[in-house]
């Protein structure tokens, strides 16, 4: 099991589809930051199986956000993959100098991934909203 920073084909290549295989439509490559490079995706072997991404700001607060995983990775380390990306955009926020890291998520399954490394849960039952500027 390892992770590394996505690179400007991940993007394309992998979580668009992942995106497609959840339902979801993908989000426009400039919304994410660094144009889809600001994150990472962890690895069981070389099967790719989980990514996300890290919003900086101009404040000691990193979000992390966009977490999408390969629906058909099957393996046993599914739970573990999700923890170390977690922890290693932890670890990457934290080397960038934040001192704090946001998520905002609805899936319960990895709302308790995020609890297990020691998330707080904050507001429950939000609205995210978004405008084409």
């Amino acid at each position: 099991m390892h992770t590394r920073q996505l690179n400007t084909t991940d993007y394309e290549d992998l979580l668009c589809g992942w995106w497609s295989d959840h339902g979801f439509t993908a989000p426009n490559r400039d919304f994410l930051p660094d144009n889809a490079t600001s994150g990472m995706i962890a690895y069981d072997g070389r099967t790719p199986v989980v990514a996300g991404f890290l919003y900086e700001t101009n404040s000691a607060t990193a979000w992390v956000e966009w977490v999408i995983s390969n629906k058909e990775y099957r393996g046993k380390e599914r739970k573990a993959l999700i923890q170390l990306l977690l922890t290693d955009l932890e670890d990457l926020a934290r080397d960038k100098g934040f001192r704090f890291i946001f998520a905002s998520n609805n899936n319960s399954f990895l709302i308790e991934h995020f609890k297990s490394i020691g998330y707080s849960v904050g507001q429950t039952n939000s609205t995210e909203l978004i405008k084409v500027i």
